[in-house]
Parts: structure tokens; sequence; C-alpha cells
């Protein structure tokens, strides 16, 4: 389980076959082999490490449905370790199981920041609400404005810095989760329903 507040931006040093390579300095701190860490999103289990890295096994059905396959060496990642019972949940659950994946429509820069529209699938969209929660590559924000095609996210400019979020441009491809409650309820919702 992660919050959704990146700890560091690393970098891709190899995404070919079945192993990925992130270089990164923070979470390799307390990340052993068997570890869970949330890469742009999508939780992933380390499988070998060194100071600076942590290598991951990619599965095909991963690469499939989430955007790592789209990442090359260079590439920047946002990073996180899984919380612990004694961290503030400062953004929200965040499981790292991607729901599916969007696209970069737009991307207004402001003053103060940047506004960011995404299309997404509309069965994904119905489980978004206007002021609720969104993990975009793994960081958990707010929706601004809801579609039923696409959505907008505003973004500070701390965030614009210290995630990949300030690097999209139009066309790209980020990894999508929405909330877990949202699921839920709509689950008990319909099992309710039919249940009697």
């Amino acid at each position: 389980m992660f919050t959704g507040i990146v700890e560091e931006r690393g970098t891709i040093r190899s995404n070919g076959g079945a192993l990925l390579v992130v270089g990164c300095q923070t979470v390799t701190e307390d990340s052993a082999v068997g570890s869970s860490v949330s890469v742009n999103g999508v939780c992933l289990t380390v499988v070998g490490r060194d100071a600076d890295s942590l290598a991951f096994d990619i599965t095909e059905e991963t690469m499939s449905r989430t955007a790592l396959g789209r990442l090359h060496e260079g590439d920047p990642v946002n990073l996180e370790r899984p919380v612990t019972l004694a961290t503030r949940l400062g953004g929200h659950l965040v499981q790292g199981h991607v729901d599916g994946i969007g696209i970069i429509e737009a991307v207004e820069l402001q003053e103060a920041g940047a506004t960011l529209r995404i299309r997404a699938a509309t069965d994904l969209l119905r489980y978004a609400v206007a002021k609720g929660s969104i993990a975009v590559d793994g960081v958990s924000l707010t929706v601004a404005t809801l579609g039923d095609a696409e959505f907008s996210i505003a973004l500070i400019p701390h965030t614009l810095a210290v995630t990949t979020l300030g690097d999209t441009k139009p066309g790209d491809e980020v990894n999508l989760e929405v909330d877990l409650i949202s699921k839920y309820v709509e689950r008990l919702s319909t099992n309710g329903a039919s249940n009697g």
C-alpha cells in the first residue's frame, strides 16, 4: 500500500526483456530483495539491489496493462516505498494496481503551476468524482474537472518539479489508478441490490 506521495525521481537504466533496472538513491535505503516499490504507480517487487539502483522482474501482463513499456534508458520515473503504520497518509490509499492507461490531451501552463487534461476510458471514469482522488503515474492528485471521456488535474510548481508530471506532453501515456474506496462502494451496492 502506498500514499501517492513521490519520494524520489529515479532514472531508467535498462528496460528490456523481463527486467527493469532503475537508478535511485533514497528508496534503496530499506528496499531489500522481496520488498515492494511503486514505479510510476505500478507496485513492483525488488529482485536485485545495489547502492544506487533497484531491479524488478516485469511480466508481459504488467507491460500490456501499464505504460511501463514506453520507458527507455534515461527516462525519469516516480518512486515510492510502501507506507508503514508510523507514516502520515499525506495522499490517499494507493495500491499500485494500475486500472488503466490515460493519454495526456493537453498541458496548460499557468503562472503558478499547470493543468493536465487526461483522456481515459469511460469504464474507469465512472469511479472518478470531481474533487476526489486519483493516482496518475503514482502521484496522488485531486480531480479538478470531470467529463465523459477526460478529466483534468491541477499541478502546483512543487509537484511539477519533483515528479515526472512536469515533463509530460500531449500524447504521453500515464498509469491511472482510481480511488479504491469507489470500487468497493460499487461492489457492495451492486451485491446488496442483487442479494436483496
